[in-house]
């Protein structure tokens, strides 16, 4: 379940460093004040990481109470959007991508064909 994402209907990301030392109430009580989202929403994931990026919890509430998942990888890192402090929704793929190690938000995107370009 915490590598393919299956059975998750949204997936959020909270951008930026979480303390990891927080619980079940802790972690709601963010998604619930700071990102202004329903932490009850069913089948709903919440990913949190703290300083040390090899290491994230997750948080889902099932319909009768939440589930909370640690996860400490052995090598390597979570490539962890950093800047933001806001929730960010990614697809279940981005969530795989994310669990293999990979980047999910581009530091520097390419300019899409739409945006105007930049004037010196």
């Amino acid at each position: 379940m915490l590598n393919d994402a299956t059975g998750f209907k949204k997936i959020y990301l909270a951008c930026g460093y979480t303390d990891l030392r927080r619980g079940i109430d802790g972690l709601a009580a963010i998604i619930r004040f700071q990102f202004e989202l329903d932490p009850f929403d069913k089948n709903t994931a919440f990913l949190f990481c703290g300083k040390r990026t090899d290491r994230l919890k997750l948080l889902v509430w099932e319909g009768d109470g939440f589930l909370l998942a640690y996860k400490r990888l052995e090598r390597g890192a979570f490539n962890w959007p950093r800047t933001a402090s806001e929730a960010l929704e990614i697809t279940t793929d981005q969530y795989r991508m994310l669990m293999q190690g990979l980047e999910v938000i581009a530091r520097h995107p390419i300019l899409q064909l739409d945006d105007p370009p930049k004037t010196m």
